[in-house]
């Protein structure tokens, strides 16, 4: 009777217990759908608003899978100049071999590897090799090496201590120091971000007083957002004084080496850190360059556009090496290089192509902005020619016209769907309207002619002299003083798209 009994009162709670959780439900249910009916629409427009209002947050970079056997010399990962790897996963273990030993003779080596990474470089132009490495964690204790490749069995070599390394950098961590930057009172950091953001206030000024300056017709320069730029922790610097660092010392940055065209250099990066964290690497070669701005610009949409951009370098040893190749390039700074040609390519949808092909002569000549506009492929787009010559009263072409057609004979090639017009127009006080029509018409031809004589279709081009009413209303207004001559000589128009 007793177990019934317990029985019994076990099922009578059990009951109570979900008649309460259901009533509860029901009285949140009724609530919510009582809140959602009295607020009707105001509800659901606030939050919309709400979500509006929501700053979109950066996009977080994605981790690089660093291989499982970057951990030895064999198999170095190669790295791009001036492009950034990671943020990486964080290294794992020495690999299968242990290539770098400190030794009595060579004391200024790790002790071991602990969690190593192995990269190596080729070097595109003479100068001084920088080394870029961001932590993800501070408190991780990142030692480098930087060895020169000797050529066959350099890894054995390196593993018997035969090479030496040219750059050591082993300091430790400052503990006491990174403790304090993250202890910063309130006022400090108050302090800080008060600094910071009247600094950017500033170059907000600055930036207006420039676009100020600039003529009418020049776009202003859009805000580049360097953000994502990752902040190194340790390197190697032409600014640096320290030529290297012992495991005794403490410091950031040594001294860049010399480095030469056609040279490979290896990089072992070491985390003493057990269960450390991953880091960005970047690699780059100091020397006397340009480093224009360089910007894609829609001047019938009045902005600046992205584009898919690449640019080759070439004269180097490998022959032609990509210096930028983005498919949604928004704007920014490329190093070029004295002693080198360069080759650009950018192409969006609905636009020209843009095909360039210059030499660092041509560069270190122009303003630290490369501005390139992308005139779109839509019917109704013209292009006005003015400097085009022909013979006084003939349909000849004279002067320099090969390289003022070459521009627009590019444009056309890249894009053999688009249809265009040529028109000419004459200066005329209307004396003789027959013939100058005839002229205009003629010189239209004649362009037409070279066009198809380099290689476009004649197809796809058709031809327009001035018409009665335009001669007669252009000859009226120089008599007239209101106005004269246009000083266009000549005009393609887009006027339709092959399918």
């Amino acid at each position: 009777m007793k177990r019934i009994f317990i029985a019994l009162l076990s099922f009578a709670l059990l009951m109570g217990v979900g008649v309460d959780a259901q009533a509860q439900t029901k009285k949140k249910k009724s609530s919510k759908a009582k809140t959602s009916a009295t607020t009707g629409k105001k509800k659901s427009s606030g939050d919309k608003s709400s979500k509006a209002q929501k700053p979109k947050e950066p996009p977080k970079p994605t981790t690089v899978e660093l291989p499982y056997n970057s951990n030895d010399c064999l198999f170095a990962i190669p790295l791009e100049i001036d492009k950034p790897f990671g943020p990486t996963t964080p290294p794992d273990g020495a690999g299968r071999i242990q290539e770098v030993v400190a030794d009595k003779a060579n004391p200024n080596l790790f002790e071991r590897e602990h969690n190593s990474v192995w990269y190596k470089v080729s070097i595109p132009y003479n100068g001084m090799l920088e080394i870029s490495i961001a932590q993800v964690s501070q408190w991780d204790d990142y030692d480098f090496l930087v060895y020169k490749n000797t050529g066959q069995y350099f890894s054995n070599q390196v593993m018997l201590n035969k090479v030496k390394p040219l750059a050591i950098h082993m300091a430790g961590i400052d503990s006491a120091a990174m403790f304090a930057a993250v202890m910063k009172t309130d006022k400090q950091k108050a302090a800080e971000a008060r600094a910071q953001q009247a600094a950017e206030n500033k170059a907000k000024q600055q930036a207006k007083a420039q676009a100020a300056k600039r003529p009418a017709d020049e776009p202003p320069l859009p805000e580049i957002d360097a953000s994502g730029a990752v902040k190194p922790t340790i390197g190697m610097t032409c600014d640096a004084t320290a030529k290297m660092f012992t495991k005794k010392q403490a410091g950031q940055f040594i001294k860049s080496i010399p480095v030469r065209m056609g040279e490979e250099y290896y990089i072992v990066l070491d985390n003493c850190t057990p269960n450390g964290q991953g880091h960005t690497i970047t690699v780059s070669v100091h020397a006397d360059a340009y480093e224009p701005l360089v910007l894609f610009y829609d001047k019938k949409g009045r902005k600046y556009v992205d584009v898919d951009l690449m640019i080759l370098e070439r004269g180097g040893k490998e022959g032609e090496r990509p210096i930028v190749k983005d498919e949604r390039y928004r704007g920014g700074r490329v190093k070029f290089v004295p002693g080198f040609s360069y080759l650009l390519y950018a192409k969006k949808d609905g636009f020209f192509s843009i095909y360039r092909e210059f030499n660092s002569r041509d560069l270190m000549m122009r303003d630290t902005v490369m501005l390139y506009h992308m005139e779109r492929t839509e019917r109704g787009t013209s292009f006005p020619i003015r400097d085009i010559y022909f013979e006084s009263g003939e349909a000849t072409l004279i002067g320099n016209y090969d390289s003022v057609l070459n521009e627009y004979l590019g444009m056309f090639r890249n894009h053999p769907e688009v249809q265009f017009l040529v028109k000419c127009n004459v200066q005329s006080y209307g004396v003789n309207v027959e013939e100058d029509m005839l002229l205009s018409l003629e010189r239209a031809k004649a362009i037409k002619s070279w066009f198809v004589k380099n290689g476009l279709d004649a197809r796809r081009i058709s031809t327009s002299g001035m018409t009665k009413n335009e001669i007669k209303r252009n000859a009226a207004a120089a008599l007239n003083d209101k106005g004269g001559f246009s000083d266009v000589r000549a005009e393609i128009i887009i006027t339709g798209r092959t399918e």
